[in-house]
């Protein structure tokens, strides 16, 4: 009888074969959530099944509470978890420690078309990249409040370089409300007049990352004016952020890194320019003392009055040329003065200006008469082309007895042109008559 086991002891061993199988202690397995229940206790109780099988799961109250979805019947899922044996039953099952939304594969086929969608607009496109400035006075930096991402970027931003100015913008970086977020603080940074605007935050699921995948995420980043780094994750996370950014950091500590210079690097060099400069200086300073001295031993420096004494003896000599060319310029203007006023005769520059007087006066009148007798002549012509245009006025030819016959308004000037009964108007010098055609002699 000894060697008879009972079934709680054979339970119990193979549950223990269970628990120590390394293959077993933590299992991944995608399913359908099948028989899903909910117990008082907050446990969750459920199946898993696939097309040819079915695992009975359970996940205790305090797992569950970590999920960020509420699992329903028919759910696709991926669960993390162990399996291990129940000993009240003596059925295996899984005990899941984590549960999340099989998902997956279609976001990784929607970023795939993005990314498609983007790289042949050309946003990836390196000539669209702006540079960063050496020494940016301004840095705006956008990630959430809280975490190791914000305190990594104000460490490294402090102990680099402090000169700049840094802007923290408390960003949403994960969620429903985070894409929206990021697009706000983007633009508000964008205005501010900063020099380089930071996106980051610390690495996570595809999940986690997909608000910095969002369209309108990417657009506002491609929009800025602001040069931008993109730290979103770790170095394997790569969203559409990093690749639309004009500079795309592995960590939110190296996007600091990127941003500025190192400040004991600036120091060095600030300290070797200066032992430059007082080199530079102390030779100058050394050749123009030289130079300094050379010139203080010229002759010419010992007696200075010797530089303007020529000078001035030329001044002399000018201004007593200028003396002499003056005075011989107002002797001549004099005696041609006097050469014009005894040329002219006011006696004989009266008497031809009264016979210039007097040649106008009878050009004058030679002209009235001339006018006269061709405005004569043009009268005398004009009365005889008013009686020529009168003689053949048909209201003339009226006055001597004729008339003018018409039918609707055109003179008839044949007899083709009307026919028996037709009515005509006759017009007479004193008016009109209106008659009907009785007979028509061809």
């Amino acid at each position: 009888m000894e060697k008879y086991l009972s079934v709680s002891a054979l339970t119990r061993y193979i549950k223990t074969k269970f628990d120590k199988d390394p293959y077993l202690t933590e299992v991944y397995i995608k399913g359908e959530l099948s028989n899903f229940k909910r117990h008082s206790s907050g446990h969750l109780y459920f199946a898993l099944k696939d097309n040819d099988g079915v695992i009975s799961c359970m996940m205790f109250k305090r797992d569950a509470a970590q999920l960020t979805f509420s699992p329903k019947e028919g759910d696709s899922v991926l669960i993390t978890g162990r399996v291990s044996v129940y000993e009240g039953r003596g059925n295996y099952q899984l005990y899941a420690t984590d549960i999340r939304l099989d998902g997956i594969g279609v976001l990784y086929e929607r970023l795939e078309a993005l990314k498609k969608k983007y790289f042949e607009k050309g946003y990836f496109n390196v000539e669209n990249k702006k540079q960063l400035p050496k020494y940016p006075e301004h840095i705006a930096v956008l990630t959430a409040s809280t975490g190791a991402a914000v305190q990594d970027i104000k460490t490294t931003l402090s102990s680099r370089y402090p000169l700049a100015e840094v802007t923290y913008i408390s960003t949403i970086v994960q969620g429903e409300a985070a894409k929206d977020d990021i697009v706000n603080n983007l633009n508000t940074a964008d205005q501010l007049g900063a020099d380089v605007i930071i996106v980051g935050r610390g690495g996570g699921s595809i999940e986690d990352l997909w608000a910095f995948n969002e369209e309108v995420v990417v657009e506002a980043i491609y929009a800025c004016n602001t040069p931008v780094i993109s730290a979103v994750g770790h170095e394997t996370d790569t969203t559409l952020s990093d690749l639309v950014a004009d500079h795309r950091a592995p960590t939110p500590t190296a996007a600091a890194v990127m941003a500025t210079p190192d400040s004991r690097e600036l120091l060095v060099g600030l300290k070797q320019v200066d032992i430059t400069m007082l080199r530079t200086m102390n030779q100058r300073i050394k050749r123009n003392n030289e130079r300094l001295n050379y010139l203080s031993s010229y002759y010419i420096f010992k007696n200075p009055y010797m530089l303007i004494e020529q000078k001035m003896q030329k001044l002399d000599d000018f201004e007593h040329r200028m003396k002499l060319a003056s005075f011989s310029l107002i002797n001549q203007n004099k005696m041609n003065f006097h050469f014009i006023s005894n040329k002219i005769d006011a006696q004989k520059l009266n008497t031809k200006l009264k016979y210039q007087y007097e040649q106008i006066h009878s050009m004058q009148n030679v002209m009235k008469r001339t006018l006269s007798y061709k405005l004569s002549n043009y009268h005398q012509q004009l009365k005889h082309q008013i009686a020529l245009l009168s003689s053949l006025s048909p209201a003339e030819t009226l006055l001597r007895g004729y008339a003018i016959v018409r039918s609707e308004d055109e003179i008839i000037k044949s007899v083709y042109d009307v026919k028996e009964h037709d009515y005509v108007n006759i017009q007479l010098n004193d008016g009109r008559i209106k008659a009907e055609v009785k007979h028509i002699n061809k």
